[in-house]
């Protein structure tokens, strides 16, 4: 649409209208026939592409029809749809989605992509937060363009995990779902501590070892593959933190952190040397001695040191055998050791006042 530039026309200034003029004698514009049609087609076009039946005494048509097709290509227009069994998604019900899967698993699948669908958001949102798995399908050869740093193209789908928990998707009318927000962005992988022991929407899973299907997590195995640690399961013993490959076909394993500390990987500094991803290490042994036949401050038992040096700290005792400067066995029975000549050896392992909390690891 444009000014009647190219209609020879009285009043016309390069297209533009002009008043009369009287004292200078010049006329006003008049409206060319072909420029009204166009202006009135154009307007028309609105009205019926909004779904509305053009009607000349309604002078809010074109309003109506703006809001109309506003709505119907933005996930908060005034449609939502209510799930609680598998669906095929249709153009009408694309807006705030709604998913119950606590009646048993749900898979929602999206309608194509195509240029019949063009550029149409939803926003896919669970509201049970039992343990059911809850699947979005893009259709056909469609895919999710989530996690393209793993695989350029994406996946064909993904999960909702959790009460609450849901993703916006944009389609691009070629074939591809774009997310444009979702409920946690927490990158993938990532373990961190929880004060509850249930599971948080959004994706975790508990981080204790657990065996996955590989077609079930795709993104989470190409994750693991391309982590630098992963390794076999045969050889999981000590490096319980790894991935692993698990029956080296259709599962994989995830780290297990349960009961341990984390510490920050080395990678070259030379404090902790050795040290490969997510490997165990045992505490470190500190030893000292003390005095001879009970002239020691704390006693000449294993018994009386531990108790007065390990009762505020709670150290671990460990009782050592086999010390070049050590006695006879004492009491007979035990497994404490004493020189009652010269002096007494004592070990602990220690290790900080600490709390436990839930470990937790982002799935998707």
């Amino acid at each position: 649409m444009d000014y009647p530039k190219s209609v020879p026309s009285v009043g016309l200034v390069d297209g533009r209208f002009v008043d009369e003029n009287p004292v200078a004698g010049t006329p006003g514009s008049l409206i060319p026939a072909v420029w009204g049609n166009s202006v009135t087609q154009e307007i028309l076009s609105v009205i019926t592409s909004g779904g509305l039946v053009a009607s000349e005494a309604d002078t809010g048509q074109l309003y109506k029809a703006i809001q109309s097709i506003i709505s119907s290509t933005s996930p908060m227009r005034s449609v939502i749809t209510r799930l609680a069994a598998s669906k095929t998604l249709i153009d009408a019900e694309l807006g705030l989605v709604l998913i119950d899967g606590s009646p048993g698993p749900v898979t929602l699948l999206l309608p194509p992509a195509n240029a019949a669908l063009g550029v149409r958001d939803v926003i896919v949102r669970r509201v049970d937060n039992s343990g059911n798995r809850m699947v979005i399908q893009a259709s056909g050869t469609d895919r999710i363009r989530f996690h393209t740093h793993l695989a350029a193209s994406g996946y064909p789908f993904f999960v909702l995990m959790g009460g609450g928990d849901w993703w916006h998707l944009r389609s691009d009318g070629a074939g591809s779902w774009w997310p444009v927000g979702r409920f946690d962005n927490t990158p993938l992988g990532r373990p961190f501590f929880e004060t509850t022991i249930m599971l948080s929407p959004g994706g975790y899973g508990a981080l204790n070892g657990t065996v996955m299907k590989r077609a079930e997590w795709p993104w989470l195995w190409d994750h693991a593959q391309q982590s630098g640690m992963l390794g076999a399961e045969a050889f999981r013993a000590s490096t319980e933190g790894k991935w692993t490959t698990g029956d080296g076909a259709t599962t994989f394993r995830g780290p297990d952190g349960r009961g341990e500390f984390l510490r920050v990987l080395d990678e070259g500094r030379g404090v902790d040397t050795g040290r490969g991803m997510g490997t165990f290490q045992p505490g470190s042994t500190h030893s000292y001695a003390m005095g001879a036949n009970g002239g020691g401050a704390v006693g000449s038992r294993w018994t009386d040191s531990l108790a007065a040096v390990g009762a505020d700290t709670r150290e671990e005792p460990q009782y050592v055998s086999g010390l070049s400067n050590g006695g006879p066995i004492y009491p007979v029975g035990t497994n404490y050791q004493m020189d009652p000549s010269a002096t007494l050896l004592y070990a602990f392992k220690s290790r900080p006042r600490n709390m436990a909390y839930p470990g937790r690891i982002k799935l998707i």
